[in-house]
């Protein structure tokens, strides 16, 4: 009963992808990017919403690193605990562009904590789009390149990145050179002009730093990844494969 649980959970997610707000806005198009057996990784993972479709397509041969810094979401280690799914790995940490310990703004909303708007606050100018948030707290979490989660898996080959990263996409990418050059992974970044401003980074800058490494964006239009040659306000998600 326990095999048929993480894909079962896939299914769902990528069934509500287009349907409601709390679905990672991607999902229901991956099946052609991760195939059985992969390594992928989401970074970001917040609850793990984001974690159990590239698990479920990946299967259990395959190996998944939910990356999320905060310890407040710790929902990834207990679903995968509930639902058996060994080929999933947790780890309590942000990606970045180098490895150390690194410092998060949360804010506060109400005396409640809202961790999907929790960023990396080295290289900040100011709170950018958090500012309409009278309050945060700092947490202090390790920071990890993407490099490194991809070495722990050995020679199997990284096929799938998730990021949504809250600005910082272009510091995991730098810290993921040589996986994007070894692995060429298809990845799905979340992209919107008002987080990466407040590290000085414009969509532009994210997309022409892929492009060096050949990579084409792609976003979702009637049901398919169409090719595109900027990331826009209105799409969050981009797709870009090599």
């Amino acid at each position: 009963m326990r095999a048929r649980r993480t894909p079962a959970v896939g299914a769902t997610l990528r069934w509500s992808a287009h349907r409601f707000p709390f679905a990672q806005g991607g999902a229901a198009g991956l099946r052609a990017f991760v195939p059985a057996g992969s390594v992928c990784v989401d970074a970001g993972a917040g609850y793990g919403l984001s974690t159990w479709v590239p698990a479920a397509l990946a299967g259990p041969s395959g190996r998944v690193h939910s990356v999320e810094p905060l310890p407040g979401p710790r929902r990834p280690r207990i679903t995968a605990r509930l639902l058996g799914a060994r080929s999933v790995t947790v780890h309590r940490a942000a990606l970045g562009d180098r490895c150390g310990r690194g410092r998060l703004g949360l804010p506060v909303r109400r005396g409640r904590p809202v961790h999907g708007r929790a960023h990396l606050t080295e290289g900040a100018h100011g709170p950018g789009p958090d500012a309409e948030f009278h309050a945060s707290r700092t947490v202090v979490a390790p920071v990890l390149t993407l490099d490194l989660p991809v070495r722990e898996s050995g020679p199997a080959r990284l096929a799938f990145v998730k990021a949504d990263v809250e600005g910082t996409e272009l510091a995991v990418l730098k810290g993921g050179s040589a996986t994007l050059c070894r692995h060429r992974p298809t990845l799905l970044l979340e992209i919107e002009r008002r987080h990466p401003a407040k590290y000085g980074v414009r969509p532009g800058d994210v997309l022409r730093h892929l492009r060096g490494f050949g990579y084409q964006a792609h976003r979702r239009r009637h049901g398919h990844w169409a090719p595109v040659s900027r990331a826009t306000d209105d799409c969050r998600n981009h797709l870009f494969t090599a």
